[in-house]
């Protein structure tokens, strides 16, 4: 299944998208595409799809997933994204988190913080939980699998390294986390370590890559951050981004007003989004 919300920023509804492409409402089955309907997909048994109401026209769409607890992300995890950073891979997986603030629908404006000078893009494969997991081991991890979508990890570099401390005041920002356009359920991803992924500026492609380069697979990750915290339904585990970020272009390439960013995922759908100053 393709999972969404659609409707306007805090009213969004369940949807979901049909064998067409079109989305139909799951408000008379779930709630919200949140932590209880992705813990148990019972409600899926025997559903049938077609006959939900159709949504008619082009909805807003929001992030595939409410009510995340965390939002985890996970750096240097390509092989040749680390070397166009001129650092090494990581021993272990780099931890940090982005705040749940941040996260917007795939398609919503990117906002540039006051005085920023280095908002970067990051096409990265989101992870989210569905099963309450705590320390599990590499070969259970995949059954606290809800299901897969498109991030972009938006940083601002300057905050990230420059202004001490950890990342996450370079990853929070508002708008920092477009999530969606849908949560695709683990079914119908038969190897997450094989997908192509992309992201480009303005119509120019800037990232080509596949989740094939990733150090750390999402089995690993998903047993590896059990050790350390309990993952609960709804959270989110990004997992890091191919090469082709604006910081390893010489000079730098950053974000400015009017951009346009277009990225997807192969079997994850597409995020389109425009950025904006900050008024």
């Amino acid at each position: 299944m393709k999972l969404l919300r659609y409707g306007p920023e805090g009213a969004e509804k369940p949807g979901v998208l049909d064998g067409a492409g079109r989305i139909r409402d799951l408000s008379a089955v779930i709630t919200d595409v949140a932590g209880p309907a992705i813990a148990d997909f019972g409600w899926a048994r025997g559903l049938d799809v077609e006959g939900l109401p159709l949504v008619e026209g082009a909805p807003r769409l929001g992030p595939c997933v409410a009510g995340s607890g965390k939002f985890i992300c996970i750096g240097l995890n390509y092989a040749d994204h680390a070397a166009e950073s001129g650092l090494d891979v990581p021993p272990e997986p780099v931890v940090f988190m982005k705040a749940t603030s941040a996260i917007v629908g795939p398609n919503d404006n990117v906002i540039i913080p006051r005085g920023s000078v280095a908002t970067d893009w990051e096409v990265e494969l989101g992870v989210v939980i569905g099963k309450k997991a705590k320390y599990v081991g590499r070969d259970e991890a995949m059954d606290h699998v809800a299901g897969y979508c498109v991030i972009n990890d938006v940083s601002e570099r300057d905050y990230q390294i420059k202004r001490s401390g950890q990342w996450t005041k370079g990853k929070s920002c508002d708008s920092f986390g477009p999530t969606g356009p849908w949560l695709v359920t683990r079914d119908e991803i038969a190897d997450p370590q094989s997908l192509a992924m992309w992201l480009k500026i303005n119509g120019e492609t800037k990232q080509n890559g596949s989740t094939e380069t990733m150090v750390y697979g999402v089995s690993y990750l998903v047993s590896y951050l059990s050790q350390f915290m309990t993952l609960h339904p709804g959270d989110i585990i990004s997992t890091g981004t191919p090469p082709g970020v604006g910081m390893g272009f010489k000079p730098p390439q950053y974000l400015k007003a009017g951009d346009v960013i277009e990225l997807g995922i192969e079997g994850l759908g597409k995020q389109k989004q425009t950025v904006v100053a900050d008024d």
